[in-house]
């Protein structure tokens, strides 16, 4: 209903509506894209956190759409709450390998494809593991021995642990130090500044062809108040502020509207 009051030509807090090409370039997008593209020419392993909501998992499904699939593979895998024999099932769905065998032939044949990719195929991987921070000690061990390749002398893929901050604790350990010298670059999200939360909400407003006027005086400092810098929590709140603005007929979204919505989702 509200897109229709406001004239939008879609809602543009909703990310399924939105494509790479609509994508706001805050510091952490950029930083992220930025690094995404330095690992994957040099390989190894990156690690990115973020809270939940700072878009983080955006960013990297981005970067992946972008990437030239003629000359690289992409594999992404969530289900991060597994066992280790479970975990290396995943890898071999997400590779192509019959996985009806047990660890060690399965261990193997993922080192086997990945060698493939690199040497033959001329396509390394980029595998993306995210919510990494469920990961349990054994799995992030069993990270460390897929990427030893050639008595530990080659980088044969591009291995990005993503999830949220305490993954960084959980690297910190003892346990995992082997592993987190492998790390080559490291990123966590800061969230969108004040400045950037302004110029996200306009960016969005510019892609669904609607008037900076349907925010009204006040009104972005109270979203920058609420959002603290979390697009998500953002996405949201505007969401719920559109439906409110139009149920009561406002031309423009005022503080009360914004504060009126922030309440709902509470509530919710």
């Amino acid at each position: 209903m509200f897109k229709e009051y406001y004239g939008f030509s879609k809602n543009p807090f909703d990310k399924q509506s939105l494509s790479v090409k609509d994508a706001f370039h805050s510091k952490d997008y950029k930083e992220t894209t930025g690094r995404l593209s330095y690992l994957n020419g040099t390989r190894g392993i990156g690690v990115f956190t973020a809270a939940p909501g700072f878009g983080k998992t955006y960013a990297l499904r981005c970067f992946a759409q972008a990437l030239d699939k003629n000359l690289n593979e992409i594999a992404y895998i969530c289900l991060s709450t597994v066992s280790v024999t479970e975990f290396y099932r995943q890898l071999c769905a997400a590779f192509g390998i019959d996985a009806a065998y047990g660890k060690p032939a399965m261990f193997r044949a993922i080192q086997d494809r990945l060698y493939h990719l690199f040497k033959e195929k001329r396509r390394p991987l980029m595998l993306v593991c995210d919510e990494a921070h469920e990961y349990s000690a054994a799995i992030l061990k069993d990270i460390k021995m897929i990427m030893n390749h050639e008595y530990d002398s080659l980088n044969c893929f591009t291995l990005v642990l993503a999830g949220e901050p305490h993954l960084n604790r959980t690297l910190e350990k003892p346990v995992h130090e082997a592993l987190r010298q492998r790390v080559a670059i490291h990123y966590t999200f800061s969230g969108l500044s004040d400045s950037e939360t302004e110029q996200y909400l306009l960016h969005k407003l510019r892609i669904a062809g609607a008037a900076e006027s349907v925010l009204g005086e006040g009104s972005i400092a109270a979203i920058v108040g609420y959002a603290h810098g979390c697009p998500r929590i953002l996405d949201n709140l505007m969401t719920e502020a559109f439906k409110l603005g139009a149920q009561l007929e406002k031309p423009s979204l005022d503080t009360d509207t914004i504060m009126a919505a922030a309440n709902s989702l509470a509530l919710a």
